[in-house]
């Protein structure tokens, strides 16, 4: 890191001789870079350079560092630098206080998208009558995951709510594989494996489709949409526009709100009287999906997040 990492951080004095000094380094570094988590990131990537997580790092500050693991930290922080999201360097993120692996292919999971876990704990309860297998248990809760991407929200589900049968689907193959590997990851027990199945397809035909084998519909329909308009996405910050999938980004162009309004046309066929849709909204998206909502026949609520926005759009069925 002496060498200004190659260019990108000049104004390093000296090689760092301690985890303490690449920790301060890579801080100066990343506020230089404009990063505005700079303290945070410094802390992930140092930690992930050095094989540590972040509270054994803060064990070991006065730690030598090889020149092995110089290069290491600066190769990490240049991409950084050139602002590659954080999640996809060290390749996972925390998403209801679980670690989740991520990368290119999937979105990061978002601090907002735990309020729609949360309205879905709320909704879903406990129930069940303890058979054997969840699937076959008539009083199970089944819910949903429409898009699940790393798995994030499924999986979550699954964790929290032990009695639920959960069925999580993406069109993309790379985020169906980065959702096994977080139910391979997460599952150590085995008790997730025969309560989550990761399905490959489009989201309804493949949704339609086990409703009719089960003979049963949904409890909950959970989906974080593309909402993103295309025009806009070019407004995004970089870490969001040249990394992130657009797949799981853009809504098609000049309809942002595609995907809300294809969970409410298919509500009916897929979710049983007296269940629920929960949708992820972006800004400014709550009044025009409530009047989509409400032309349909259904009174929209709202589960607004800690900056007051109305984040989760919920119906009744």
């Amino acid at each position: 890191m002496s060498d200004g990492t190659r260019g990108e951080t000049q104004g390093s004095v000296a090689a760092p001789r301690t985890a303490g000094d690449m920790l301060r380094m890579a801080r100066e570094f990343l506020q230089r870079k404009g990063i505005e988590e700079a303290r945070l990131e410094a802390e992930l990537l140092v930690a992930h350079a050095l094989g540590f997580d972040r509270l054994r790092l803060f064990l070991a500050l006065d730690r030598p560092v090889t020149a092995e693991e110089i290069d290491r930290a600066r190769d990490l922080l240049v991409r950084r630098g050139r602002r590659e999201p954080t999640a996809y360097i060290v390749g996972r993120r925390e998403f209801y206080k679980r670690e989740f692996q991520v990368g290119k292919g999937v979105l990061v999971p978002r601090p907002e998208t735990e309020h729609l876990v949360d309205r879905a704990r709320e909704l879903s309860g406990e129930r069940g009558t303890g058979a054997a297998s969840a699937w076959d248990d008539p009083a199970a809760p089944w819910i949903a995951d429409l898009g699940t991407g790393s798995g994030c929200i499924a999986l979550t589900c699954a964790l929290e709510l032990p009695a639920a049968c959960v069925t999580a689907v993406d069109v993309s193959g790379a985020a169906v594989l980065c959702a096994r590997a977080n139910l391979a990851a997460l599952d150590a027990a085995g008790a997730l494996a025969g309560r989550v199945e990761l399905l490959e397809g489009d989201g309804f035909d493949v949704l339609a489709r086990r409703v009719r084998e089960r003979g049963r519909k949904l409890d909950l329909l959970l989906s974080n949409p593309p909402y993103v308009a295309r025009e806009e996405a070019a407004t995004l910050a970089p870490e969001v526009k040249d990394y992130e999938p657009e797949l799981a980004l853009s809504a098609p162009a000049g309809d942002p709100d595609h995907g809300a309004r294809r969970l409410l046309d298919a509500a009916r066929e897929l979710v049983v009287p007296g269940g629920a849709v929960l949708v992820e909204l972006g800004l400014g998206q709550a009044p025009r999906v409530a009047e989509l909502a409400r032309a349909r026949g259904f009174t929209p609520a709202f589960v607004r997040d800690l900056a007051k926005i109305e984040r989760v759009l919920e119906v009744r069925v």
